[in-house]
């Protein structure tokens, strides 16, 4: 059966027969406005960019006025710029600030990091938690609470990001080949390690109730009770993730539409691929050592971008970076509302709604083969 009859299945995609078709197809892929292209209201462009920064600054100014203390924006933005010692500059400065920077930053990681796993597997049903760097960073919390008793989340950070980068390292390993990390045989040997660590994991935490109850709080993934030095720790590796992300965007255009027509057109697939794998990488351990696993945010942000931006990674990376940051904000914010005085825990509310969303994914799917 020929290529053009065959049915696509999930992670793969229909190679051009021919390396000018497939020039033919990257050039149609950035022409914008013609019959049968991108609608323009679903391309990306940067009123999109603004629109959606303004956005996360009012998601932010909503996180930091917003709680079991509820203060209003005219006195948030008076103590931001001259603190004092009223109760409200202590909420602000201690506790607000903190959790709505860290929201912020691991919702852009996560989200770019979401984009850009999706557009290495070609698989939309791919997140980055696939790649064992979640199980990794929680292993090695896990061992620094049983073993060295461990009791303060600033450390934990450093825990996690040597766990996430061991686990990203050894599946890397598994998944090479001579041609670079495949896509299929990361994915597998990711989801392989994080079941073995994961196991591993739950046999410590069940032998020790102070492990269990240390590790559970950092495992259901949370931006409160977590110090402003756990955000200057981590951001330097999300700035240089970003950046690398930046760089590597641009040719997820090609890959798409197969290795060998990129090849043909100068790129290398190899190094690509390679760098794509450190970015994601890179990012998810860092956003995890932060404020734990924080499920779904990674696989149905990516959507979101590229409802509104189109097929262009150029676009749908920064839209998902902030589109991820928007959105973990605003789970931070709702959590804090729906059960007065308490909280519900970023990665809860995520859960919740995220669930739902990754069914109807699936349904999407369902008619394409496996």
């Amino acid at each position: 059966m020929s290529s053009q009859h065959a049915s696509p299945s999930i992670g793969t995609e229909v190679a051009p027969s021919s390396p000018d078709a497939g020039a033919s197809r990257a050039g149609s892929l950035f022409r914008r406005g013609r019959p049968g292209d991108v609608s323009p209201l679903r391309t990306g462009s940067v009123v999109g960019i603004v629109a959606l920064t303004l956005l996360l600054v009012g998601a932010a100014a909503l996180s930091l006025a917003v709680g079991s203390r509820s203060i209003p924006l005219g006195t948030v933005i008076d103590v931001l710029w001259s603190p004092d010692q009223s109760e409200a500059s202590t909420i602000v400065h201690t506790l607000r600030v903190p959790r709505t920077a860290l929201a912020i930053i691991v919702g852009i990681a996560l989200g770019v990091a979401g984009a850009l796993m999706q557009g290495h597997t070609r698989n939309p049903l791919a997140e980055p938690g696939l790649l064992g760097v979640q199980a990794g960073a929680a292993f090695a919390v896990v061992l620094a609470i049983y073993l060295l008793r461990v009791d303060d989340l600033a450390v934990y950070a450093w825990f996690s990001l040597l766990g996430a980068g061991i686990a990203a390292a050894f599946v890397f390993a598994i998944g090479s080949t001579r041609g670079g990390p495949d896509p299929v045989t990361l994915v597998l040997a990711g989801t392989a390690v994080s079941a073995l660590l994961y196991s591993l994991a739950q046999g410590f935490v069940l032998r020790d109730q102070t492990t269990l109850d240390a590790y559970r709080f950092w495992a259901v993934g949370s931006t409160s009770g977590r110090d402003i030095s756990i955000f200057w720790q981590v951001l330097p590796f999300i700035a240089v993730g970003l950046v690398l992300a930046a760089v590597n965007a641009p040719g997820l255009n090609l890959l798409q539409l197969g290795e060998d027509v990129a090849r043909s057109l100068g790129m290398s697939p190899w190094r690509h691929k390679v760098l794509g794998v450190v970015v994601v990488m890179l990012l998810t351990g860092a956003a995890t050592a932060a404020c734990g696993p924080i499920a779904f945010l990674g696989l149905v942000v990516p959507h979101i971008a590229r409802f509104f931006a189109g097929v262009d990674y150029r676009w749908v990376v920064p839209y998902a970076g902030l589109l991820g940051g928007l959105l973990m904000t605003l789970a931070d914010v709702i959590g804090r509302l729906v059960v007065p005085p308490g909280e519900l825990q970023v990665g809860i509310v995520m859960a919740l709604v995220g669930g739902p969303v990754f069914i109807l994914l699936v349904r999407r799917h369902r008619m394409v083969r496996i």
